[in-house]
């Protein structure tokens, strides 16, 4: 497959009016077909695998908030990347999971060719699925290249996409706890 990408990265560069032989371009098609598969590198892989059991009984009902975890992932309109971070946080009914699987369900989903609201649905509904929590919500912040490099050229736009779930949706408290933690205030 990753020939097969290289071709098509050779036939791009011809495209625009270079020469893919020169120098400095003669193994890019190899490494922008690498590149490209590391970034879409989620498809490859399933909830299940990326949790890996790690979810464990516990008593703690509490709210567990897991916040700034940064985020790459690639545009499905234009193929450019959008960077940010992610917050998430959950109301065990007798699960937790390990702290590491956040950051991994987060790079599962957005190392896929994406738009931004439907990555933070995607997750908040695979924290629900593994932990059968009372309520997950999740909100993600993130800086679009293809708003600030192209189109509008906007450098300082950022989008920010929420989803709650079970008892953050239907509990106000609960949900404005959430954000005040999320947003420091």
């Amino acid at each position: 497959m990753t020939e097969e990408l290289a071709n098509h990265y050779r036939r791009i560069i011809h495209e625009l009016g270079e020469d893919p032989d020169r120098e400095g371009l003669r193994d890019t098609p190899k490494r922008a077909a690498k590149a490209m598969q590391f970034l879409n590198r989620g498809y490859a892989q399933s909830l299940e695998e990326i949790v890996n059991g790690a979810v464990f009984e516990s008593e703690t009902d509490e709210m567990v908030l897991v916040k700034d975890i940064e985020l790459y992932s690639m545009c499905e309109h234009h193929l450019l990347p959008f960077i940010g971070k992610c917050h998430i946080a959950y109301l065990p009914s007798g699960k937790v999971m390990g702290l590491s699987k956040f950051a991994r369900i987060v790079d599962m989903y957005a190392r896929r060719m994406q738009i931004q609201e439907n990555l933070t649905r995607q997750i908040a509904e695979a924290v629900q699925r593994v932990t059968e929590a009372h309520g997950v919500a999740v909100v993600i912040e993130a800086r679009h290249l293809c708003m600030m490099m192209r189109g509008v050229e906007k450098q300082n736009s950022s989008m920010t996409s929420s989803v709650m779930l079970g008892a953050f949706r239907v509990k106000q408290s609960t949900r404005q706890e959430f954000l005040t933690l999320v947003s420091g205030r």
